[in-house]
């Protein structure tokens, strides 16, 4: 098998491929350029895009070159894959910023010094917006049948849940698989990489790619990845965990990692850094929580970089540790004019972990808040005191909510 089919499927990224065979064949012959499609519907991915941002690493590792296409266009019609509703339609404005924000995510992740593996980013806007309607079904249209397009599963559930489906979005596999038939025209780009949800569009481009020029292309798609406890990767209690920094901090992307489940570790290690697999073999039966940093470290570094990985590990560290001053966790200032008439109670309020006095009352009673480590008991303990001759305090609540308060 070639070196890449055999790596994304000893990562765990392979679901279905066409004509695996004859792509493994070609792929031990030559370099080829291959291409994944991001739709603009945020300004930011989370970690739910990550499995296809490390395909196009993997390709680069092998010295193929990723197209990553950004959906300006199909943005505009929204993908009904795994959707029981229409999506919202964005702005022009709205979609030219999320496109420009995503590219920006992806070079992070993307090796744009080596110009043999160099990413190309297109945006299919530059050739969707200007179709004619009259010549697009007569050139493209006459390739795909109604009874077809019926049996796929982005149709046919939603179909099936009689949730309406609009033409609009009717219409997006079509242009999916055009997008695909320009990508081969203009870049010579002969395998589109996608999701499981992805495999009826994908399928559709090769066939209208051979249907129009008789050129053989292929697709290949990876597995939707749940976690160990059946909930879908990505989603968090507390919301979405976004790439981008201005929406999660590299400290709470750490976390997300470092949080992982047991059972997922092994497997994280090999979908989400660039770890070889021999040594992730070996890891097996090392410390679980010695992996789960590695983990958070790799991931973290990867998009973050170094050093805020390692900064990262470092506040969680002296978090979690009993014996710390806090000086490295993330503050909060408050005027020394202030506090004279302050409580606890008020401190915790000014911090923001916490809004109603009944519910700090509360943990308080439960012994779950403390100062500078040592419990607090007395919801009527002044700030003043609390502070003890210090400039600063670390204030606890529970095992994850820390935060350090300096006086100014």
């Amino acid at each position: 098998m070639n070196k890449f089919l055999k790596e994304f499927k000893e990562r765990g990224y392979f679901y279905q491929c066409t004509n695996e065979d004859e792509l493994s064949e070609l792929l031990d012959k030559k370099k080829i350029k291959a291409y994944i499609g991001f739709d603009c519907t945020a300004e930011s991915l989370h970690v739910g895009s990550l499995l296809q941002i490390m395909c196009l690493r993997l390709l680069q590792h092998h010295g193929h070159q990723p197209i990553v296409l950004l959906g300006g266009g199909t943005t505009r019609i929204g993908d009904p894959s795994g959707k029981d509703k229409t999506r919202k339609i964005l702005s022009e404005k709205e979609i030219e910023k999320n496109a420009k924000n995503i590219e920006k995510i992806l070079k992070k992740f993307l090796d744009s010094k080596n110009k043999k593996v160099k990413p190309i980013f297109l945006n299919n806007y530059k050739w969707l917006k200007n179709l004619n309607y009259i010549s697009f079904l007569r050139n493209i249209g006459k390739h795909f049948t109604i009874n077809k397009m019926l049996t796929f599963d982005s149709v046919k559930a939603r179909l099936d849940r009689e949730q309406s489906l609009s033409y609009m979005e009717f219409n997006y596999m079509i242009l999916q698989a055009y997008d695909f038939l320009e990508l081969n025209k203009k870049e010579n780009c002969i395998l589109q990489i996608g999701g499981s949800d992805q495999w009826g569009n994908i399928v559709n481009g090769v066939d209208l790619i051979k249907r129009y020029s008789d050129r053989q292309t292929y697709g290949l798609t990876t597995p939707l990845i749940t976690l160990a406890s059946g909930a879908k990767m990505g989603k968090t209690a507390d919301g979405a965990i976004w790439l981008d920094k201005k929406f999660l901090s590299s400290y709470d992307y750490w976390q997300f990692w470092r949080n992982t489940d047991d059972r997922d570790v092994i497997k994280f290690l090999k979908f989400f850094t660039d770890e070889k697999l021999d040594d992730i073999e070996n890891f097996k039966n090392n410390n679980i929580n010695d992996l789960k940093i590695l983990l958070a470290n790799k991931a973290t570094e990867m998009l973050h970089g170094k050093k805020e990985a390692q900064n990262s590990e470092n506040i969680a560290r002296e978090t979690f540790s009993e014996n710390s001053s806090g000086s490295n966790l993330p503050s909060i200032k408050i005027k020394r004019s202030m506090i004279n008439n302050l409580n606890i109670i008020d401190l915790v309020i000014f911090s923001k972990f916490e809004n109603s006095k009944s519910e700090i009352r509360r943990l308080i009673k439960g012994k779950a808040i403390k100062i500078n480590n040592k419990v607090i008991e007395d919801d009527k303990t002044s700030a003043e005191n609390a502070f003890s001759n210090n400039n600063f305090l670390k204030l606890s609540i529970g095992k994850k909510r820390h935060i350090k308060i300096e006086l100014i």
